[in-house]
């Protein structure tokens, strides 16, 4: 599944090389089209949801671009208008800024890689769990706009239903340990997670106590996410690594940083039980929670 956060991203980047190549300043650019440089540095970052055509052939016309360039452009913008409306924009009073991009991204890739080092990953949390992390970020927060957060989480589960994206999650015993709600929340979330380990398109393992020592114990959590082709290029865009952060989120994007995360994930994952053990684990840890 590609959507337009994958076709924006890409045509972001291709923008802003032939602008490069042109050796042009976005300010430069900016002044032509008659726009500000905020808004080429959103167009170019990926981050602007409505362009034209009219700008593009603009800038392809002062970025000196072959026709074949020019198409390429402008199928991408044509992939960014026909792409369904994104439904968590229904949900943008309740985020966080720019979790609207990782949304976008998740729904748009193949393949999702995640560590979780201190909490269970959010794609797979059930409303309950949710709920309990919310309450404790936000204890002042209205009951209403708890569940609305909650309900947006839900809706994210929709992509498991999709066999052609992959999910690969490892956990540390702590995160499964850890009583995020009480007993009865994390019981039931164990639960779930020996469930949805059970499709063909999902892998849940853990990271024992007494694993050797790893990566994983000296990082924080990330998401690793790859991507299919963008039917109106046939490129690839390049992964994505996310880290969430307590008072800001990053994206890596460089192809030095991404394979330091991507060797991270392989390391975690040599010390990792593979998903039948997990899952029983998983099933045993349920049960003590509820004796």
């Amino acid at each position: 599944m590609s959507g337009s956060t994958l076709a924006a991203r890409a045509l972001g980047r291709l923008l802003a090389d032939y602008r490069k190549r042109a050796q042009m300043s976005r300010s430069a650019a900016a002044r032509y089209l008659g726009t500000s440089i905020q808004t080429m540095s959103r167009l170019e970052d990926g981050l602007k949801a409505k362009v034209t055509h009219f700008w593009i052939n603009g800038l392809a016309d002062i970025y000196n671009c072959s026709d074949e360039e020019r198409l390429l452009l402008l199928n991408l913008v044509t992939e960014m208008s026909s792409a369904h409306k994104n439904w968590w924009r229904a949900y943008e009073d309740e985020m966080k800024p720019r979790f609207d991009y990782y949304l976008g991204l998740e729904e748009a890739a193949s393949r999702v890689s995640s560590w979780r080092l201190a909490d269970l990953p959010g794609l797979l949390q059930t409303p309950a769990y949710r709920r309990a992390i919310e309450w404790t970020e936000h204890p002042e927060m209205p009951s209403e706009q708890v569940e609305r957060r909650v309900e947006m989480a839900m809706r994210r589960k929709s992509r498991l239903e999709d066999d052609g994206f992959e999910v690969d999650i490892v956990v540390s015993e702590g995160a499964m340990r850890a009583q995020v709600g009480g007993p009865a929340v994390l019981a039931e979330q164990l639960r779930y997670l020996a469930d949805v380990g059970e499709r063909p398109n999902v892998s849940i393992r853990h990271v024992p106590f007494d694993a050797p020592t790893h990566l994983g114990s000296l990082i924080e959590s990330f998401v690793l996410l790859e991507f299919p082709k963008l039917p109106a290029t046939g490129m690839v865009e390049s992964p994505v690594v996310y880290i969430e952060g307590f008072v800001g989120d990053l994206y890596l994007e460089r192809e030095t940083e991404v394979q330091r995360f991507r060797n991270a994930f392989a390391e975690i994952s040599r010390v990792a039980l593979d998903p039948d053990i997990t899952r029983q684990r998983m099933l045993s840890r349920a049960k003590e929670c509820g004796e």
